[in-house]
């Protein structure tokens, strides 16, 4: 195995403050039409706390390479290893990584990295995306302190789409899953006719938004307007639609 990041991995790391190395592929398996699964060894340093991501070093094409930004489904620290889910419904070089990617193959991990965590003072937890949130989402609701609950608002592309996850039994645990029908990645009207329909639960609750732009920024808009305090809502883009993230991971944040 080769130790040594590429240059740019180690400015990066040292740049923002965190870790990097190499980490291979020690599996990899299809979850769905729409997620794919890839575990990476010789990396469970970087998994940070429920809620934090890594970045990885890819290609784009011949001889350009890209970072993609991952929130981390699980970490084994007696295998050394944390797992990703990748969306794989679009073309791009995350999505091309993961559907190919094979075991020994290798990549560079900066991480951890991200602001959002788990809000240990909630009662209750609110989930609210699509496809691409659900790692980052079932690692944090598996962190959650019983007795407590666990609320999850997911758009997919198709029910087949839809990856259930194990949780404590005394955890309360609610699944609203919302068949996108056709309508357009970053059309709202989903998610927001599901959030209407819910009606929160007693004591204090947080809400977690990851996934599209423009549908995560509609649902924190609608969460303010039904009285949650904006300190109690944590926002994460993941992508945008029509639009390519930048070599950084992140998606474009400006106004249209």
């Amino acid at each position: 195995m080769n130790t040594s990041p590429h240059q740019s991995s180690i400015e990066l790391a040292a740049r923002l403050g965190v870790d990097c190395g190499v980490g291979d592929v020690i599996s990899t398996s299809s979850l769905g039409p729409s997620l794919h699964e890839v575990v990476l060894g010789h990396a469970s340093r970087f998994a940070g706390a429920p809620g934090n991501d890594i970045m990885v070093r890819l290609a784009s094409s011949p001889g350009h390479f890209t970072r993609r930004r991952y929130s981390v489904r699980a970490v084994d620290t007696d295998r050394d290893a944390l797992t990703l889910w990748i969306t794989t419904s679009h073309d791009g070089s995350g999505s091309r990584w993961a559907t190919n990617a094979r075991v020994g193959d290798e990549v560079d991990v900066v991480g951890p990295r991200g602001k959002i965590t788990l809000d240990h003072d909630a009662d209750w937890h609110l989930f609210i995306g699509d496809t691409s949130g659900f790692a980052a989402f079932y690692r944090m609701a598996q962190a959650i302190e019983t007795p407590g609950r666990a609320i999850f608002i997911v758009e997919v592309d198709a029910l087949d789409d839809v990856v259930t996850s194990a949780f404590d039994d005394a955890l309360g645990v609610t699944g609203i899953f919302i068949d996108r029908q056709g309508r357009g990645p970053s059309d709202p009207s989903g998610v927001l006719s599901a959030l209407a329909a819910f009606e929160f639960p007693p004591d204090v609750g947080h809400a977690y938004l990851f996934g599209e732009f423009s549908v995560t920024k509609a649902a924190q808009v609608a969460l303010v307007d039904r009285g949650l305090d904006q300190d109690r809502i944590s926002r994460k883009a993941y992508w945008r639609a029509g639009r390519n993230n930048a070599d950084g991971g992140e998606p474009d944040k400006s106004d249209d």
